[in-house]
């Protein structure tokens, strides 16, 4: 049966997401059991084009990002693929009405990993962040308000700012491995191969600043995914400030991590947050 096949799917876009992130996997249990199928499905399907264009070097990572951009709208056109993940989410691109511009611009930026190393200029910068991040966000903002377009425009610009934060908090925890391994260099007008204080400063205030956006938008989110959201952000907000009382050149040489035990008493104090309505 097809419904059998699509619950596999699920079910593997599910075992994608905790075997590439555990955080943001005990994100989506935060989540209400309706709405998680689709986060994952979203999740593994934006992780599979990361992992091509990041990971894979030893393949044509041109060829097989092209090719699985083809097999998804292959899957969005006939309604099943036989690769579980993209039929979890042409699944999910169909029931919450995820607009094609989003997952455009998404692949969009994957694809400027394989040739782009620096990024310049603010409009470069922002742009790229749009597409593997903002538009991230705005899927799963889809997925939230499900089919409540008022509350998704209401939304719309928090849900970019949270993406944006994410984003920019992996490119300062992960500058070691995008210089040295794949050759990339993000923030504009910032020398990363020595980044001094002054520089990570003003980086991390413009990531506070997403924050405190974000912020806003979270506290109007449905309770279905409140919650879930919340975790993450106070995940994301805890590894920031970990990169704040971190040297500068301690960053440029590890990749910063928070412990599980810390990650647990975060999601407590979450909790705690949460149930007694102080958010």
């Amino acid at each position: 049966m097809k419904q059998t096949f699509d619950e596999t799917s699920f079910l593997c876009s599910k075992i994608v997401t905790k075997k590439y992130s555990t955080s943001f996997s005990l994100a989506v249990k935060m989540l209400a059991p309706k709405i998680r199928g689709a986060i994952f499905g979203i999740y593994a399907f934006v992780r599979f084009a990361d992992e091509i264009v990041d990971s894979f070097h030893d393949f044509e990572k041109n060829e097989l990002i092209n090719e699985f951009e083809r097999d998804y709208y292959k899957a969005y056109n006939s309604g099943i693929s036989l690769n579980p993940i993209l039929n979890c989410f042409q699944l999910t691109v169909k029931k919450y009405n995820i607009d094609d511009e989003l997952i455009q611009a998404f692949l969009k930026s994957m694809k400027l990993d394989l040739n782009k190393a620096e990024y310049n200029t603010e409009d470069e910068y922002n742009e790229y962040i749009y597409g593997s991040a903002d538009v991230v966000g705005l899927m799963c903002l889809k997925v939230f308000v499900d089919g409540d377009n008022e509350k998704y425009e209401k939304l719309k610009s928090y849900a970019m700012s949270l993406g944006s934060a994410f984003q920019k908090v992996n490119f300062l925890r992960d500058l070691k491995d995008d210089i040295e391994v794949l050759n990339r260099s993000y923030f504009p007008g910032i020398n990363l191969n020595s980044l001094d204080l002054n520089s990570k400063n003003k980086i991390i205030e413009e990531i506070e600043s997403d924050f405190e956006e974000a912020y806003k938008g979270i506290k109007l989110l449905p309770i279905e995914a409140k919650f879930g959201v919340y975790t993450a952000y106070i995940y994301y907000k805890g590894l920031l400030k970990k990169l704040k009382s971190t040297p500068s050149e301690k960053i440029m040489n590890t990749r910063i991590r928070i412990s599980n035990p810390v990650k647990i008493s975060l999601l407590a104090r979450s909790f705690v947050v949460f149930k007694l309505n102080l958010m």
